[in-house]
C-alpha cells in the first residue's frame, strides 16, 4: 500500500526555519518520511544527469558509534536516529555507467538517439579535460552537495531537522564503512528531531554584499 505524504510546512518556511541541530532526541524518523526525503532529495540537478551522489544511511547504534569515533566524537552522530555518509562517485564517467543513464532517460521518454550520441562523446571529454573544475573530486562534491541541500530542505518540510558536518577523518570513515577508493566522502548529514541546544539563526549578508552585477565587485541594482 502506498501512503501519500504531505509536507507539514511550505518551501519558504522550510528554508527560513532550517537550522543545524546540535543535539537530537531519540525519536526515530518514520520509514515513510525517510523514504520521501530520499525520493525528493535526489531530484537535485546534476551535470548530464549523472547523479554521482551516494548515501550510506547509518542507523544501527554500533555503526553510529563507529562513525562517531571517525568524527571527533561529535554528539550529533551518536544521537541522531539517522546519519548519512554523503559520498561522490568518481566512476560516473565510465562508459557503462553513462549507458545506464542514457537507458534511464529513454525509459522516462527524455532521450533521443542524437542526444545519447552527444553524451557518449561529451562526457569522456569533460572528465578528461575538466575545463570547469580542477579534479574529479571537486566535480562530484559539487553535485553531491546539491543533493545534500535538497535533502535538508525536504527533511525540514516534513519536520525533520538536520546537521551537515565536515568534521571527520576521511580515511577512517572510508575504511570503517568499506567505501571504495573511487568514492569520496563529501560530508556527513545527521537527520532527526532537534533537541537543545538548538543553533540560532546567525544572520545572512545582504544582497549588496554577495551579489554583483555583470562583473565581480560591481553593484547589482534592481
Amino acid at each position: 500500500m502506498v501512503i501519500e505524504m504531505h509536507p507539514t510546512m511550505g518551501l519558504k518556511d522550510a528554508i527560513e526555519q532550517r537550522r543545524a541541530a546540535r543535539a537530537f532526541k531519540s525519536d526515530p524518523i518514520p520509514d515513510v518520511i525517510l523514504e520521501e526525503i530520499f525520493r525528493l532529495g535526489v531530484r537535485a540537478p546534476s551535470g548530464y544527469n549523472l547523479q554521482p551522489w551516494r548515501f550510506i544511511a547509518v542507523r544501527a547504534l554500533e555503526n553510529k558509534e563507529k562513525l562517531k569515533a571517525c568524527a571527533f566524537n561529535q554528539r550529533q552522530v551518536g544521537e541522531a536516529p539517522v546519519v548519512l555518509i554523503c559520498c561522490g562517485d568518481r566512476r560516473v564517467g565510465n562508459p557503462e555507467y553513462v549507458e545506464s543513464v542514457i537507458e534511464l532517460a529513454k525509459e522516462a521518454g527524455a532521450m533521443n538517439d542524437a542526444y545519447a550520441d552527444f553524451m557518449r562523446s561529451a562526457i569522456p571529454a569533460l572528465f578528461e579535460h575538466h575545463p570547469c573544475f580542477e579534479n574529479i573530486e571537486a566535480w562530484t562534491n559539487r553535485h553531491t552537495m546539491l543533493a545534500v541541500a535538497h535533502l535538508m530542505i525536504v527533511a525540514k518540510s516534513y519536520g525533520v531537522d538536520s546537521c551537515p558536518m565536515e568534521g571527520f577523518v576521511t580515511t577512517q570513515v572510508k575504511e570503517a564503512f568499506q567505501i571504495p577508493e573511487e568514492v569520496d566522502v563529501c560530508c556527513l548529514l545527521a537527520l532527526g528531531y532537534a533537541d537543545e541546544p538548538f543553533k540560532q539563526y546567525g544572520g545572512r549578508f545582504g544582497r549588496d554584499r554577495v551579489c554583483f552585477g555583470e562583473s565581480y565587485g560591481e553593484p547589482f541594482e534592481l
